[in-house]
């Protein structure tokens, strides 16, 4: 099992620095991307939507992952944030090591 995962997200452009700000000062992720002009087309509430996003690309160890949920929970401001997580089978080392050394010891 991987103990580093990659974690995104979409959310409106005009918050997208304020969530990456806080995840990264809360020592939850290490790094966060952000991917400008992205659009999503999706169903929401019976309609189909199309709006313009930006993606998050969030960097940290897995056993992170319920608190980063939990923070995404409060800072996101979608009803249904989305938050899909995935493994990195591989690194280089001291990125890695990078990683681990920016988050939080105990979430």
């Amino acid at each position: 099992m991987s103990r580093y995962i990659v974690a995104l997200t979409a959310c409106p452009e005009s918050k997208a620095e304020g969530i990456a700000s806080k995840l990264v000062e809360d020592k939850l992720c290490a790094c966060v991307n952000i991917v400008h002009n992205v659009t999503s087309i999706y169903r929401w509430k019976g309609e189909i939507r199309n709006d313009n996003e930006v993606i998050l690309i969030m960097k940290t160890e897995k056993r992170l992952q319920e608190a980063l949920h939990d923070a995404m929970e409060k800072v996101h401001p979608y009803e249904l944030p989305e938050l899909v997580v995935v493994p990195i089978e591989w690194g280089s080392r001291k990125y890695l090591e990078w990683i681990s050394d920016c988050v939080v010891d105990e979430p």
